[in-house]
């Protein structure tokens, strides 16, 4: 079994996207492979989960008005 990973980021705390982030299908409305964040775009951590499987911390994180963007660790960094 895969011990969980500690998340590094919290709840309320301002990121920056460390590279650009695309439609991987989970927005309906997009073109997948769209791009959704650029590299340098910052937003805010508003929920922690865990991927159950690998046990990685997943950010959700909100990007802008309503764009909510799921993030792995590697992705982003605090601002």
């Amino acid at each position: 079994m895969i011990e969980p990973r500690i998340p590094k980021y919290q709840w309320g705390q301002r990121v920056r996207a460390l590279i650009d982030l695309y439609n991987d299908g989970s927005f309906p409305d997009t073109p997948t492979d769209a791009r959704l964040v650029g590299v340098g775009d910052t937003g805010e951590v508003v929920q922690v989960g865990t991927q159950t499987e690998a046990n990685l911390p997943i950010y959700l994180v909100e990007f802008g008005e309503r764009l909510v963007v799921g993030c792995l660790e590697e992705e982003i960094s605090p601002l």
